[in-house]
């Protein structure tokens, strides 16, 4: 592992962290496989589902095991991800887990509701 400090216990700290790096790096990564992205049951709302998102690759790859060690690290620029991704997963009434930490723990967002974070970052 790199000198990258990996994401602890302090949920509030990993989302803030996501919208700091992903807006100064410009993109975020999540997990695809042979069945299409990485989603998980909600822990607040076992119908929904949450689309995890990680905003350094080292922290995406971590997850890659068990059920999803077929995954990829693949990048979404910032661009895709606020024009196409987070209307998409709005409508497929799917939540966001920016940054979930290695326990798969973390904060869900509704994907508008992030949408208007970056936009007040700007």
């Amino acid at each position: 592992m790199s000198e990258l400090e990996m994401l602890g216990d302090d949920l509030d700290e990993n989302y803030e962290r996501f919208l700091a790096e992903a807006e100064s790096t410009g993109c975020v990564w999540g997990l695809e496989g042979p069945e299409g992205w990485a989603l998980c049951q909600s822990n607040v709302n076992e119908e929904l589902e949450v689309l995890p998102l990680w905003s350094q690759p080292e922290f995406a790859q971590v997850h890659c095991v068990d059920d999803w060690q077929d995954y990829k690290v693949v990048p979404i620029s910032m661009e895709e991800l606020l024009e196409d991704w987070l209307v998409g997963l709005h409508e497929d009434v799917t939540l966001v887990g920016p940054n979930w930490n290695a326990e798969m723990e973390g904060d869900e967002v509704e994907p508008l509701d992030l949408l208007e974070e970056f936009e007040d970052e700007e």
